[in-house]
């Protein structure tokens, strides 16, 4: 195994440079390499709804903490269960909350609700496209509810929007029940392929893209690979010279190694800038979730500072519906870090 594969994985060394596999990351920061669960458990774990409340890996017989973020769990009161299925990929669930509206769960993992999907969608797209001028050819991996290609058409400088969705299953119940988000798939620029990813990008020609979006779920199952240091390599394949990526990055409270190791991956790949910002999403674990952007060598991004900000676009505050989130005050506030996350993560 050489040294990039290892990264990949997580390995540690001991000091004799032999690789220990006892000597790993915390699991809570090792999602994507989670240990497979015991078959009886992972008959169970997906029944999220129990006596009338969603939380997150609730098993009908038994609680069961999900790795990323072990002896915690957070609850919404379910009012209807609206849709509930397997796909090829996962299973999906539609509720309606007490108090968040409709909400969407990918695998027992909430992934948004109608409340405050705004701070996400809002800030995972605007924060690259507003850090770089007149964008035009962009890519969405993942983002299959739709959002994100909602507010990518506020930008009118965009040609073509490319997004590319694992589970044709999350576009069609995102179709149905969250109209205000797969709206997004109505913009006559955008171009949907339905299939894996990383294949995708193994095929795009050299710099087609001005900034990729990766709008994936949480890494297990079918996005394990989306943030593995090959997925990464290929990404700033895609990018023309001083183009940007925008990844989410999970949260700073709970998950410092695995940004730390994302953040150290991406300054090697990327060779621009590289920065982590936040955004305050109640309903996510912790109530923040982070995002890594990055500029490949070419022109300098300086992504603290909007080059291209939301207000001066034509249209832009107000196009599908009024921005509720995003402003370029909010762009500047997401990457003023605490200083743990200094610390621990490296000046950024």
């Amino acid at each position: 195994m050489d040294g990039d594969a290892e990264r990949d994985l997580g390995v540690q060394r001991t000091t004799d440079g032999k690789a220990d596999d006892e000597a790993t990351i915390p699991s809570c920061c090792l999602k994507a390499q989670a240990s497979p669960l015991d078959p009886e458990l992972e008959a169970n774990c997906h029944a999220t709804v129990v006596s009338g409340w969603f939380s997150d890996k609730v098993g009908k017989h038994m609680y069961f903490n999900n790795p990323m973020w072990p002896g915690e769990a957070h609850s919404l009161e379910v009012e209807q269960i609206l849709f509930q299925e397997k796909s090829e990929y996962q299973e999906i669930l539609v509720f309606e909350s007490a108090t968040y509206g409709k909400v969407l769960v990918l695998d027992g993992i909430l992934q948004l609700t109608e409340k405050d999907e705004c701070a996400y969608q809002e800030m995972i797209a605007h924060l690259p496209l507003c850090s770089i001028e007149s964008p035009k050819n962009v890519l969405v991996v993942g983002g299959g509810d739709g959002g994100v290609l909602r507010e990518i058409s506020r930008h009118s400088s965009v040609d073509l929007i490319d997004i590319c969705e694992i589970d044709k299953m999350v576009i069609d119940v995102s179709k149905k029940f969250f109209p205000e988000l797969a709206v997004g798939f109505e913009d006559p620029r955008v171009h949907l392929h339905v299939g894996d990813a990383a294949e995708f990008i193994r095929n795009t020609p050299e710099g087609k893209y001005d900034a990729i979006i990766v709008d994936s779920s949480d890494p297990v199952g079918p996005a394990q690979e989306l943030v593995k240091r090959p997925f990464f390599e290929m990404i700033a394949r895609a990018l023309r010279p001083g183009g940007v990526v925008c990844n989410m990055a999970e949260s700073m409270w709970l998950h410092t190694h695995l940004i730390q190791d994302m953040v150290s991956a991406c300054r090697e790949i990327f060779k621009g800038s590289v920065h982590y910002a936040w955004a305050s999403i109640p309903t996510y674990p912790s109530g923040v979730i982070g995002f890594i952007l990055c500029s490949t060598e070419g022109p300098a991004v300086d992504f603290k500072v909007p080059i291209n900000p939301i207000e001066k676009l034509e249209g832009a505050l107000e196009h599908r519906r009024k921005l509720r989130f995003y402003n370029s005050e909010m762009h500047r506030a997401a990457f003023a870090l605490p200083s743990f996350v200094k610390r621990e993560v490296g000046c950024l």
